[in-house]
């Protein structure tokens, strides 16, 4: 999920960006009172995310640009799939074309990739997670782009948990003396998550009272051997080394989270192309 008024300004500096003071090329070219027609379509197979947020693109730089969405974010498609029509002022369409292209490539590219890692791992009981590893700006909408995908979304920002690592454990003294530290004055429905990288820690975590614990950097064996130790009390993630050849190996350990970057940091953006309507329909 994301909110439409953050969206609308990102929206703002996108357009500015590529626009600076003027589009030249359609200036010297298009006639303002000139329409057009043309469809957004899926060049190919892909998890759609970021639809809506591509017709706001068009909408935005000029409200009589009169946009229809085919399909929802989260769609499978096939290539040849029209995911949106748009007609109105052939000026406005395209000069908008190229930003609300590039929002819908990235993040249906997340989507894509964050679906080929979910099934990957089906069956073992684990479940994906994003990471903060993030585009700056991005990152509400790479998030919902991965639960698109199928993830689940980790932390959206550093104010939506605590997560003890080892630089903090360091300053406190130890596991034990971080988490009562952090229990304080922590609000009531919020989570600690202690990173742990050996199996000294994860024991030192359970004791400590944290509500869930990262297996950090853990070789395959040895998070196994945590996954017995804790025996279902608390909530295991994995993460580092998390990537498309590893996962499932991972997954089989018996841990409950798996999070990775790659999802959002290595997808490839999708090839989705704007066509004039009657020359996509022949």
């Amino acid at each position: 999920m994301y909110d439409r008024y953050a969206t609308t300004r990102l929206i703002d500096l996108w357009l500015q960006e590529d626009i600076g003071y003027c589009d030249l090329t359609v200036q010297v070219m298009i006639e303002p009172e000139e329409t057009g027609a043309f469809v957004m379509n899926a060049r190919e197979p892909m998890v759609v995310s970021g639809i809506e947020v591509a017709a706001e693109v068009f909408r935005r730089y000029d409200p009589r640009c009169a946009v229809t969405v085919r399909v929802k974010d989260g769609d499978r498609v096939a290539a040849g799939q029209v995911l949106l029509d748009v007609g109105g002022p052939a000026q406005a369409i395209l000069t908008a074309e190229r930003t609300a292209l590039n929002i819908t490539q990235r993040l249906s590219g997340i989507a894509t990739e964050t679906a080929r890692y979910v099934a990957e791992i089906a069956g073992t009981g684990a479940r994906l997670l994003d990471t903060r590893k993030t585009t700056p700006g991005l990152r509400v909408l790479e998030k919902h782009a991965t639960a698109c995908g199928g993830a689940l979304n980790h932390r959206l920002g550093l104010d939506n948990g605590v997560m003890i690592k080892d630089n903090h454990i360091a300053v406190c003294g130890s596991i034990a003396a971080a988490v009562r530290r952090a229990r304080r004055t922590l609000p009531m429905l919020t989570k600690i998550e202690v990173e742990c990288d050996s199996l000294e820690q994860v024991d030192e975590a359970v004791l400590a009272g944290a509500d869930v614990i990262m297996l950090d950097n853990m070789p395959v064996p040895i998070m196994r051997r945590a996954v017995e130790t804790v025996a279902g009390r608390i909530p295991l993630e994995a993460s580092g080394g998390v990537r498309f050849d590893t996962i499932r190996a991972i997954a089989q350990t018996g841990v409950d989270y798996i999070s990775t970057s790659k999802i959002t940091q290595s997808a490839p953006a999708m090839d989705i192309g704007l066509d004039e309507a009657d020359r996509a329909a022949a």
